[in-house]
């Protein structure tokens, strides 16, 4: 009786590690070393897509074509690939897009992978690039810096709604103005036009759930390091398991002035689980 109760517990504890789903690893290979990273089960449209694409061998020869060094390294257009050296890079991509897909736990920490996709002005439902993705190298923040960021994303989001209603209104003269002044960084004029419109736009962000750094985001990005201002805004959709050092010094290539690697940096994506 004993035995077959013992007997009964094994079969239950070997069927249940049968059925546990696998983790999709995924293996980046560049001139510096390989990559490791796990794609997320949660987000499942991403992690589909991207195994896709890779058995379809549409990343080999591709380039690592954004370096921003203590920000991310960007790849996936699929018109880097025998890129002439100083064309800008960036505009390639599929034919469609994937549909955001917001787990709140997955943070911009460093080691992120995640989707790249069109700005909100042009895009408000933040959906993903089907083919370009980064990976975050990030700082680590002091709380006082992460403060700071609290603050630019609320810049930025009030910059969009501003956007998004002189489009509603129709002033497509002013919205142009507006864009231009957002694009030169013209603070104190991006303030009066905002001041105008002041009650409206107030409203509207309330509305947008204002962003705010938890507790368990500041241990993170005080410890680990990442970028904290992408939180909420883009689909993170995995994690580098190994090779960090890799990103590191991919991060560390010398860029141009659209911060494509002066050297290219190619890749060749498999699935490896």
């Amino acid at each position: 009786m004993k035995n077959t109760f013992i007997l009964a517990i094994l079969s239950i504890m070997l069927w249940a590690c049968a059925s546990k789903p696998k983790d999709t690893l995924v293996s980046i290979t560049t001139p510096y070393g390989d990559i490791v990273v796990k794609l997320y089960d949660s987000t499942v449209k991403h992690k589909e897509n991207f195994i896709k694409l890779a058995n379809a061998g549409y990343f080999n020869g591709t380039l690592f074509h954004r370096v921003i060094e203590k920000f991310m390294i960007q790849g996936g257009d699929p018109t880097s690939r025998n890129a002439k050296p100083g064309t800008l890079l960036g505009d390639g991509d599929t034919n469609y897009t994937i549909p955001f897909e917001y787990v709140p736990s997955y943070l911009h920490k460093r080691g992120a992978f995640a989707a790249a996709r069109e700005n909100d002005d042009e895009n408000p439902l933040k959906a993903s690039s089907a083919s370009q993705f980064y990976i975050v190298q990030g700082k680590v923040f002091t709380n006082d810096e992460l403060s700071a960021v609290e603050l630019k994303v609320e810049r930025r989001t009030k910059q969009y709604i501003m956007m998004d209603l002189l489009k509603k209104e129709g002033k497509e003269d002013d919205l142009k103005a507006f864009r231009k002044m957002v694009d030169n960084r013209d603070t104190a004029n991006i303030r009066l036009v905002i001041e105008k419109y002041r009650n409206a736009v107030e409203a509207q962000y309330l509305r947008t759930k204002p962003y705010k750094i938890t507790e368990e985001q500041r241990r993170i990005y005080t410890t680990i390091g990442g970028t904290p201002h992408l939180d909420g805004a883009y689909t993170v959709f995995g994690e580098v398991v190994s090779g960090m050092e890799i990103v590191d010094k991919i991060a560390a290539a010398q860029t141009d002035t659209n911060d494509r690697p002066v050297k290219d940096i190619p890749m060749t994506i498999k699935i490896v689980k």
